[in-house]
């Protein structure tokens, strides 16, 4: 073996392992493993979304938190199969816990934790990540430095515990070391043919940043369990209509 193909047997090793210390862990041979997020998951490397790490969820009004949480709740279904509680931390918390029971999430599985300041909630935070039992541990916060966000990381890298940080305030928008961040906006829900009332949530996902991934924005639903591109779900209805 030439020197030259040695450093990038060396390179590609160490690009591998990087990847797996920051969640990117590629699923065995045969074996799915995912969020069921679609067309989506194909911007993380590896094709796989990040556990045992921290997303940045921009939440810069109320509607974007609605749908942020809506989002996390359908993470959630999934986070949670396997077992293990999951806790939830705010100063002013808006949740009302029977909704997560669209999403397949019990509430008495959630733990929440309500706190004054916000120095608190990342406090909660930080000592909730290092619980090995948990599935994944959500705040919402105004601001957080990035000395913080790399306390938030260093407590995931031992525990594996699954992160969501909410931040609310777009004017104090800093650096984070947070694998991924995103924006999640509300869509008009599609009434489905023939019947009255507000059908099934949907959701502009914006990727904004991910660690050695790809950026974009999808259009996702929330339907019979599971998350559906909304074009996938236009193209059923219309032939629903025809037949």
């Amino acid at each position: 073996m030439s020197m030259q193909n040695a450093k990038k047997g060396i390179i590609s090793k160490l690009q591998k392992d990087i990847l797996q210390w920051q969640g990117f862990t590629p699923p065995p041979a045969g074996q799915v493993k995912g969020m069921g997020l679609g067309p989506l998951e194909g911007a993380f490397p590896n094709g796989v979304f990040p556990t045992g790490c921290v997303h940045e969820m921009l939440c810069p009004s109320p509607e974007h938190t609605a749908a942020t949480v809506g989002l996390i709740g359908g993470l959630l279904s999934t986070l949670m199969k396997q077992g293990g509680a999951c806790i939830w931390i705010s100063t002013a918390r808006k949740l009302f816990p029977p909704a997560l029971k669209a999403f397949s999430v019990t509430p008495d599985r959630i733990i929440f934790i309500d706190v004054q300041r916000d120095r608190d909630v990342l406090w909660a935070m930080e000592e909730a990540l290092k619980c090995e039992g948990l599935a994944a541990v959500i705040a919402e916060v105004r601001e957080i430095s990035f000395a913080q966000s790399r306390r938030l990381q260093l407590a995931v890298e031992d525990s594996k515990v699954t992160g969501f940080l909410l931040r609310t305030d777009m004017k104090k928008l800093s650096s984070t070391i947070c694998v991924a961040r995103w924006q999640v906006s509300p869509l008009p829900s599609e009434p489905e043919p023939g019947l009255p009332g507000v059908s099934f949530p949907r959701w502009q996902v914006d990727l904004l940043r991910v660690r050695n991934g790809t950026s974009g924005t999808w259009q996702l639903e929330w339907a019979e369990g599971r998350f559906v591109p909304v074009a996938e779900r236009e193209d059923e209805q219309r032939y629903i209509q025809i037949a």
